[in-house]
């Protein structure tokens, strides 16, 4: 007979990689909002779950199992392969604990196979990941990386992240690029999602003395970042990276490719035309049009995102400032690297 698993076991034991977790909703709650790794093997597809659902609520609770059992007996051989494609132990959940779990949970150990189920099901982590932004006491150290639009950030705190170094990356898990193209070629991720891939980060790094992050504003995308970030990045030792204009437009043609979505640079643009003065914002969309995305870039970042950027710097103290000079991602990396490496060296 399967056991029930607390919140507290179930990630001790899938953070130890002793066992997948496994989402038996439907596709569309499973792309709404999951445990971050799970696998989704739902025992109803959106559609039959409407339709036990609306049973349940017109009908009678018996009418709504009954209709279930003939749903699921027919899809039992299909439903177990794909669980028997999955190796070793294994935890199903569904949205409070309920039937649908329980019904998996029940074939899959009939099987002879090794199951937990989540007590509580999603609604338990979810509880969980509010309670931990709610109480949150870390990072202890933000380093915070600043800087015009191209300057790479993002791809400096990729490669410091494949070094080794405690990195936080915000637009990662926003799925949005934190700017009003930042959507571009992406679909944002709404607030749960966001706040579970944050969360699962930040428990991640809990022993680390510092973290390193991009400076975000409160919004990305869809998303708020919660509070107790946004004091410690604001109170962060802020890295102002500067790079060549020339070397950031590559950045940027090579991180956003608007060749391949004409349109929504477009779609973009035109949300921020009406705050441009109106000789270069009709030069930039002339560019745009005829496909010179270089000199659109440009024109954009010399009159729109600079002078940006120019009220940003003049929020911190310079006690909180560092500025990185460099050629290019390569140099600023470097730059970075050596700075936080002293800084450990100092605290041992």
């Amino acid at each position: 007979m399967f056991k029930d698993i607390s919140m507290h076991d179930l990630r001790i034991l899938k953070n130890n990689g002793e066992l997948t977790v496994i989402d038996v909703r439907s596709p569309s709650e499973y792309e709404d909002a999951t445990i971050p790794g799970s696998v989704n093997i739902p025992l109803f597809s959106d559609k039959e779950r409407s339709e036990v659902g609306l049973l349940y609520k017109q009908v009678s609770p018996e009418a709504a199992q009954e209709k279930g059992l003939e749903i699921v007996s027919s899809k039992l051989p299909h439903f177990i392969k794909q669980f028997q494609k999955l190796e070793g132990k294994k935890a199903v959940f569904c949205w409070r604990g309920g039937m649908r779990s329980k019904t998996s949970a029940t074939v899959v150990d009939l099987m002879g196979m090794d199951v937990f189920r989540l007590d509580g099901g999603y609604r338990s982590y979810r509880n969980w990941v509010l309670d931990k932004l709610n109480t949150a006491d870390y990072p202890q150290q933000a380093y915070v990386l600043n800087g015009n639009t191209g300057v790479g950030k993002t791809a400096i705190l990729h490669q410091l992240h494949h070094e080794g170094f405690p990195v936080i990356d915000l637009e990662a898990h926003a799925n949005h690029r934190g700017s009003i193209f930042g959507q571009i070629g992406m679909a944002p991720h709404n607030q749960k999602t966001f706040d579970s891939l944050l969360i699962e980060d930040l428990e991640r790094l809990k022993q680390s003395d510092f973290v390193l992050l991009e400076g975000e504003s409160r919004r990305i995308g869809k998303v708020l970042l919660p509070d107790f970030l946004l004091e410690k990045k604001e109170q962060g030792i802020q890295f102002f990276i500067d790079l060549p204009i020339e070397e950031r437009v590559t950045n940027i043609l090579d991180d956003y490719q608007p060749w391949d979505h004409e349109q929504e640079c477009m779609d973009a643009f035109k949300k921020i035309k009406r705050r441009m003065h109106t000789p270069i914002a009709q030069q930039i969309e002339t560019e745009l049009t005829s496909n010179n995305y270089s000199l659109a870039v440009r024109l954009l970042l010399e009159y729109y995102y600079d002078p940006l950027y120019e009220h940003s710097i003049n929020q911190y103290r310079e006690d909180q400032i560092i500025t990185i000079h460099a050629a290019n991602i390569d140099e600023a990396v470097s730059s970075i690297r050596d700075y936080l490496r002293v800084k450990q060296h100092k605290t041992l």
